[in-house]
């Protein structure tokens, strides 16, 4: 594993991004059936919006429906039942101070085909935008480090973001990705179909016809 070099050291440092925007830059860097797993609130809508293309919606994404902090243990079990196969979990700051724990157990199993991208606003937007940690000062690249993810880093920008996700891809992890985003509404709202979207995400990993 190689240390990230050339990044912000620090939240501060990195610039305020669009999430839909780097969301679509994200979905459109995948070419290999990636699982991408959607954490609760307007990470999970944004996810929605940008997979939608000519050939119908994305069939390797999950989206997650009121199990807040819950995308890295999803995506991490998916990247270990399937370790051929890169897999993403997209989860909000907010959530992933509900569960930091998650960090360190994705560190100790060193899940080479793992990649977390935390889109962190400093806020509980979704619930009226009521500041979390990250508003106060937390860092969660930093945390994320020391929890022993050591290819962690900000994305300093757009291009930024699209370098580490592009090396997530190509090299071994875990991975942490680290982006700031603005407070814009969602581009659409994730369909609430639970048993839809089980059985799409297990057709798009091959385990049900």
């Amino acid at each position: 594993m190689a240390l990230l070099l050339n990044h912000p050291l620090g939240r501060e440092q990195a610039k305020v991004m669009n999430r839909f925007d780097i969301t679509k830059r994200l979905v459109g860097l995948l070419h290999n059936d990636e699982a991408v797993v959607g954490g609760i609130g307007y990470t999970n809508f944004d996810l929605w919006a940008a997979s939608q293309g000519a050939g119908g919606r994305r069939q390797q994404n999950f989206y997650m429906l009121g199990s807040m902090g819950l995308a890295v243990p999803i995506a991490l079990g998916v990247a270990i039942a399937q370790p051929r196969r890169k897999v993403f979990a997209l989860e909000g700051d907010g959530s992933m101070l509900m569960q930091l724990g998650s960090l360190s157990t994705a560190a100790a199993l060193g899940q080479t085909n793992l990649c977390i991208v935390i889109m962190d606003n400093g806020a509980y937007q979704i619930t009226g935008g009521q500041q979390t940690a990250t508003g106060q000062g937390a860092d969660i690249v930093g945390i994320a480090r020391a929890s022993g993810l050591v290819q962690s880093a900000w994305a300093g920008d757009e291009d930024a973001f699209i370098e580490l996700v592009g090396r997530s891809l190509k090299e071994d992890g875990p991975w942490l990705i680290g982006c700031r985003i603005d407070n814009q509404k969602p581009a659409d709202t994730t369909e609430r179909d639970p048993g839809r979207i089980r059985d799409g995400f297990m057709r798009g990993l091959g385990v049900r016809t």
